[in-house]
């Protein structure tokens, strides 16, 4: 048991101590943005608005996060990722405390609008930071420490917000969220001043490649808005599947969805230190990643027994801890032949626009189809998704073929 610990441990050494910093500063900035889980309920019950009206805001939230992503590309192109960092985190927690004193239909969809255009225009800037911040052959494992502090902040952040609506209501929600943003933006001050601390990989381009242009990106992101819209199922359509086909409790529910945290908490980052050394290449991996999320779905209609969702859940899940670190990676290294700002902000994006319609398209398709062709048709979506990466590991042969 000692020796298993150690070895946990030791897949952790080596990254750079800013690394480590900007994973707490996004455990503070995601578990601060526990208002989010929250909103429908604060929408529906506080404000009282019908559920078209919150089908309206959530499209708005998920507007504003395109719009974020894209303009925090832009301005890490042009003013740097620190700046844009500091003026997101700092800009997001004084919209969050405005917000709670927003209580009509059209103010409030302008106001999570800006919300998410001021919050997401960190993602693309982080994105860049973390690449600045990690020696070359780590910047896998320091995606990896970064996704593991976005998901202890989206487990925390819930459970601290019920007991704040318990304790102080809807409105200490918000203030709460707003004031943890703003401490996320002196952390980031005190510790990740550029004056302060040395930058590891410093990508200077002279002639940068428009990421429009890159065909190979291109490519990469279709694949990556295909891989979220199956992946997003697990939290939109496969909890009613859990809930009206297998009669699964809202505790088995919320034990089934939990594993899944706890999972990526135990096994991703020894796992993705172990593919690392592996002579696989980041494309394969991503292929193998989404094999095994599109084959958690199919699997569901082979069998009646209820125990066919723990491994359907087991399958997504590794297939996501495979799939997310290496994509991400994998753009990083991407975004070094051009601006890394439009880089990173267009692989937000592709996320960002697969919570748009993956969530609506599901349901659609259950409401019309029920959950057995639902799961077919999101295999088939997922068996896509692979073959625009075998597309891609193709064309990427090629190109090195040519230069040889």
């Amino acid at each position: 048991m000692k020796k298993l610990l150690h070895n946990y441990i030791e897949t952790f050494r080596g990254l750079s101590e800013e690394v480590w910093w900007l994973a707490l500063i996004t455990l503070i900035n995601r578990a601060g943005t526990m208002v989010i889980p929250f909103l429908s309920l604060y929408l529906t019950e506080d404000l009282e608005f019908s559920l078209t009206h919150v089908g309206s805001i959530m499209m708005c939230f998920g507007l504003g996060s395109v719009a974020g992503s894209w303009l925090g590309g832009k301005l890490t192109d042009t003013i740097g990722y620190y700046k844009v960092m500091v003026r997101s985190l700092i800009g997001t927690g004084i919209l969050f405390i405005a917000l709670q004193f927003l209580t009509t239909f059209y103010a409030f969809c302008l106001g999570i609008f800006l919300v998410m255009l001021v919050a997401d225009m960190f993602r693309p800037a982080m994105f860049v930071a973390l690449s600045a911040y990690s020696k070359p052959e780590n910047k896998t494992r320091s995606v990896t420490l970064i996704r593991l502090a976005i998901n202890l902040g989206f487990s925390a952040g819930p459970a601290v917000g019920g007991i704040i609506i318990t304790t102080l209501g809807y409105s200490g929600l918000f203030w709460v969220d707003g004031i943890t943003c703003i401490l996320a933006t002196v952390v980031l001050f005190k510790v990740l001043n550029p004056k302060k601390i040395t930058v590891l990989d410093n990508v200077v381009v002279t002639n940068p490649d428009s990421a429009y242009r890159d065909k190979a990106f291109v490519i990469f992101l279709v694949a990556m808005f295909l891989f979220g819209v199956i992946f997003l199922q697990y939290y939109s359509t496969m909890p009613i599947y859990y809930r009206e086909v297998h009669m699964l409790s809202k505790l088995d529910i919320g034990l089934l969805l939990g594993a899944n945290g706890f999972l990526i908490f135990l096994l991703e980052m020894p796992l993705i230190k172990w593919l690392e050394n592996s002579k696989f290449s980041k494309t394969d991996l991503m292929i193998f990643g989404a094999l095994l999320t599109a084959s958690s779905f199919i699997i569901l209609n082979s069998t009646t027994w209820s125990g066919i969702l723990i491994i359907g859940m087991f399958l997504m899940t590794i297939g996501e801890m495979i799939a997310f670190p290496f994509s991400n990676a994998f753009a990083m290294e991407r975004a070094k032949k051009g601006n890394q700002g439009e880089y990173m902000a267009l692989y937000s994006i592709a996320f960002s626009m697969a919570h748009i319609f993956g969530h609506k398209a599901g349901m659609q398709m259950v409401n019309d189809w029920g959950f057995d062709n639902t799961w077919y048709m999101i295999t088939a979506i997922g068996t896509f998704c692979v073959i625009l990466l075998l597309i891609l590991k193709s064309h990427l042969n090629l190109k090195v073929k040519l230069l040889k």
